[in-house]
């Protein structure tokens, strides 16, 4: 009775995040009840290992005891305290200075937010301000990626290049501007590396062009695109895009909302890629998604740009809940627990995930295996030489999710047919093994799926 309570209380009341509505309301609510480790449990006690850590963001695991702690004991001391007044608290401040101590190059000056979304939205505020500082404000043009993801603020949304973010919202605005993916496996200049880095560039360039320099103020790029498909780009793009935008004098900012903290295998992708944005947006395993906190990372060279411009003038951005002391409590004890051994295993059970996911290659679905580290995606394709998606009948996003969770594993599952994975870097190998072999399980009843058989055949 308390299941079908909560599902009817569900549909009366409760709006989901990117749903149906009405569809959602058919279908009704899958209620999670408990979660340990690495896996969950729903209200009707199926347990499930979460192959996709909530929203790539329980990145420590479930269940982390150290983490409550820390919560309750700065909840018990002191629950809340503004930045504003010139006021702050010692978890806040703590770590803003052990993020800055570890974050690339000099991005030293630390804003929290609640979350990716007004990560990003911050950005733009910051930026429009840093051009105003130095005199040059018709620097006013933002380019982003075409299939990437920077939030679904009322201004990020527009930066996001993913349709269902701009349908019936009236964004892009027109000062929001997209160039081509580097998407490996479907790019028309083909998967060689070096052809692909060159194309991103001269589409950059044209771009700049097209719009001119002195109006163009930044660019926003995640290291591997997430929710656009983990769309890995290949080594060395990230360092060619970075330096064109030095050249132009044009702001670079990454976007490691998803790929901070250990999804990708270090601390910051951005480590990896051996670059130095001019901003760097994180959330997500900032907390490990147990409570909100996000972040906006920005060098010495901005911060300095934008006070100086104010002088003793009050710079007009900030929220309420920026540098939660909660949050923050729970912030500095998650980066204790990543570098205390939960780093160390998330690239150990990367390579596991990694080598499993590559070992589904020749089943007669797969069309491309991608990733890095602990996130990673295998692409569907009904015609492995023409790489056919699978056709819009068979509801890939529906039915492979629906099929993955029946087997025991939460995987996102897109629209095209791709399946995305980002498990907590908590996992075991015995984890590791149920998400392949339940994949796999998926897989192959989904090759028995009716609209897939005939789009074979045809």
């Amino acid at each position: 009775m308390l299941n079908n309570s909560l599902i009817e209380l569900d549909r009366a009341h409760l709006v989901h995040p990117v749903a149906s509505y009405r569809g959602h309301e058919t279908r009704g609510v899958r209620v999670l009840k408990s979660g340990r480790g690495a896996s969950v449990t729903d209200s009707t006690g199926h347990t499930l290992v979460d192959g996709f850590a909530g929203l790539w963001c329980v990145n420590a695991g479930y269940g982390q005891d150290s983490i409550v702690e820390a919560a309750t004991r700065q909840m018990r001391e002191l629950p809340y305290a503004t930045g504003y007044f010139g006021l702050g608290s010692e978890p806040a401040i703590r770590l803003a200075a052990e993020l800055a101590d570890r974050a690339p190059g000099d991005l030293n000056h630390i804003y929290f937010t609640l979350g990716g979304s007004d990560a990003v939205d911050s950005t733009i505020r910051f930026i429009r301000y840093y051009y105003h500082a130095k005199g040059t404000p018709k620097k006013d043009q933002f380019i982003s990626v075409e299939q990437g993801y920077h939030g679904s603020s009322t201004a990020g949304s527009g930066l996001t290049a993913l349709p269902v973010f701009h349908t019936g919202f009236g964004v892009p605005y027109d000062w929001q501007h997209k160039i081509p993916s580097h998407y490996a496996y479907r790019n028309p200049v083909g998967s060689e590396p070096q052809a692909i880095i060159d194309a991103s560039v001269a589409a950059l360039r044209a771009k700049v062009n097209e719009l001119g320099a002195e109006r163009v103020a930044a660019f926003y790029v995640e290291p591997i695109q997430g929710s656009g498909g983990v769309l890995v780009p290949p080594k060395g793009w990230m360092k060619a895009m970075r330096d064109v935008c030095r050249e132009l004098d044009i702001l670079f900012v990454a976007d490691e909302v998803i790929t901070g903290f250990g999804r990708t295998g270090p601390l910051f992708a951005c480590l990896e890629d051996e670059i130095v944005p001019d901003f760097m947006t994180t959330a997500k395993g900032l907390t490990s998604g147990y409570v909100p906190m996000g972040a906006v990372f920005m060098s010495d060279r901005v911060y300095n740009t934008i006070a100086d411009g104010a002088g003793m003038a009050a710079i007009g951005h900030g929220y309420t809940y920026s540098a939660h002391p909660v949050s923050a409590a729970v912030g500095l004890e998650c980066l204790s627990l990543y570098e205390n051994g939960l780093l160390e295993n998330g690239v150990r059970a990367g390579k596991r995930l990694m080598a499993g996911l590559q070992s589904l290659a020749d089943h007669p679905l797969v069309g491309d295996v991608r990733g890095r580290g602990m996130l990673a995606a295998i692409e569907l394709v009904t015609d492995k030489q023409r790489k056919t998606p699978l056709p819009a009948a068979a509801d890939p996003s529906r039915r492979i999710f629906d099929r993955a969770w029946e087997n025991g594993l939460v995987i996102r599952a897109f629209a095209n047919g791709v399946i995305g994975y980002a498990p907590p870097l908590c996992c075991t190998d015995d984890d590791i093994d149920r998400i392949i072999d339940r994949t796999r399980m998926t897989l192959d009843q989904t090759l028995e799926d009716p609209d897939v058989r005939a789009a074979m055949a045809g």
